[in-house]
């Protein structure tokens, strides 16, 4: 056996040990055993890994420094964290976010410190989904990450600018890993349908059309073709076929999950793309991300009132009845209720998305904020002073106010601007929107 070194009192190490790889028994899940071992079985992500980058060669000469690993599910955070550990001469260490407390944290620092001390060899601690981790948590980091005992690498599918302590976030690089292209998915379904070791040898195939759907319904996400693949060929072998189907994948894909969290990515972003899908006057892409909002449970009241922005804010005075139409589709959201809402919100959304656009209205009302803001608020003009109750007379309220429905046409010209601000125009209608803005 290697020596063994132990500071009085503190943790056994064992300088000459490889970091422990424990390799997915049969039994284990095909994501699991299609874990890529090297980077060259590593697939996608190119523009992080290809030849030369600043990942691909911190990794490859062991000079791994802390690192954020940024991206939606499945798309290799753990595998890359993984081929760290096969490559390093450092201490691999990984904590679970969920059952790690404030107390585990700074024992794995405290014996980083210790390691680093008795045998000179660095520890690079992994902690996967590190959103989890709460403040605490993460302020425990930071003495390790700072002092450069512990190369932090943290994997999280939120944003880590919500998510991440700005201290532990300014410490560390990011890298923002992307959803897998359908041809980069086929590729690691077919790896796994012919690697006979780790895959299934070879034993079954797939026809085209049963291959194209898995890859597209995965969403981008490796884990969840490779989960559907080996429950794809299971359904097959249960008909007593080699060859997976079109109603195979369709029968193990039935209860897929979409990726979705009210507080993170998804919902800011797929809400971001349907305001701007209907900014963008395609009614098409609004139904596509209305849609995404509406299986994934996302509150109907959320969506109606961004539509009820949107009408004032991007069409405006172009179509005056936006602003009804997005209004009654909230109040048929109030009064009907989901699913049968539903309808009344892929009305709107339409409505919306062909309507005429102008942003006269958000730009004259900036225009006024900004007067607000640089001029000050200017008095009111005595004129337009209440004049309602007793005294109001003595002190000039009201005085040489002329009433609009005394003269032709119910208008009369006179100054209704604050003082100081005479002359002033913020409401500039567009020209081309039908007479209205």
């Amino acid at each position: 056996m290697p020596p063994r070194a132990r500071k009085a009192d503190g943790p056994l190490f064992e300088p000459d040990r490889a970091n422990p790889i424990t390799e997915p028994g049969s039994e284990a899940p095909l994501a699991a055993r299609m874990r890529p071992r090297t980077l060259e079985e590593f697939v996608g992500q190119g523009h992080l890994l290809e030849e030369g980058s600043v990942l691909r060669a911190l990794i490859e000469q062991d000079k791994l420094r802390s690192i954020l690993l940024y991206g939606p599910a499945g798309t290799g955070k753990t595998s890359l964290a993984s081929l760290v550990a096969r490559s390093t001469e450092a201490a691999f260490v990984q904590l679970s976010a969920v059952t790690a407390g404030v107390a585990d944290v700074r024992k794995f620092v405290a014996e980083a410190r210790e390691r680093l001390a008795a045998i000179g060899r660095r520890t690079v601690l992994f902690i996967d989904e590190v959103h989890r981790f709460n403040k605490a948590q993460q302020d425990a980091l930071l003495p390790g990450v700072e002092a450069g005992t512990i190369v932090f690498v943290g994997a999280t599918t939120e944003n880590p600018f919500f998510s991440v302590i700005g201290p532990l976030l300014s410490r560390s690089t990011l890298f923002r890993l992307e959803l897998l292209t359908p041809e980069q998915l086929q590729g690691i379904v077919q790896r796994a349908l012919t690697d006979a070791e780790r895959g299934l040898g070879g034993g079954v195939k797939i026809e085209t059309d049963a291959l194209d759907a898995l890859t597209d319904r995965a969403g981008g996400d490796a884990r969840v073709a490779l989960n559907a693949l080996e429950a794809a060929a299971e359904r097959a072998q249960v008909r007593g076929s080699d060859t997976i189907e079109a109603i195979d994948v369709a029968d193990a894909m039935r209860q897929r999950a979409l990726r979705w969290d009210r507080a993170g990515d998804q919902h800011y972003d797929v809400v971001s793309a349907f305001i701007k899908s209907l900014r963008g006057s395609d009614p098409d892409a609004a139904l596509a991300w209305l849609a995404r909002m509406i299986a994934a449970g996302e509150d109907p009241r959320f969506i109606a009132r961004r539509m009820i922005i949107l009408a004032s804010e991007d069409v405006g005075m172009a179509d005056a009845r936006a602003l009804q139409i997005a209004v009654a589709a909230a109040q048929a959201v109030e009064f009907v209720g989901m699913p049968e809402a539903q309808l009344n919100l892929a009305h709107a959304a339409i409505a919306l998305a062909l309507a005429p656009k102008s942003n006269a209205v958000t730009r004259s009302l900036g225009a006024a904020q900004a007067d607000l803001e640089e001029r000050g608020q200017g008095g009111v003009p005595q004129h337009l002073r209440d004049a309602s109750y007793p005294g109001a007379k003595r002190l000039g309220h009201g005085t040489g106010y002329k009433y609009p429905h005394d003269f032709p046409g119910g208008w009369v010209e006179q100054t209704y601007l604050p003082e100081g601000l005479e002359g002033r125009r913020y409401w500039e209608p567009e020209e081309g929107n039908a007479g209205h803005d």
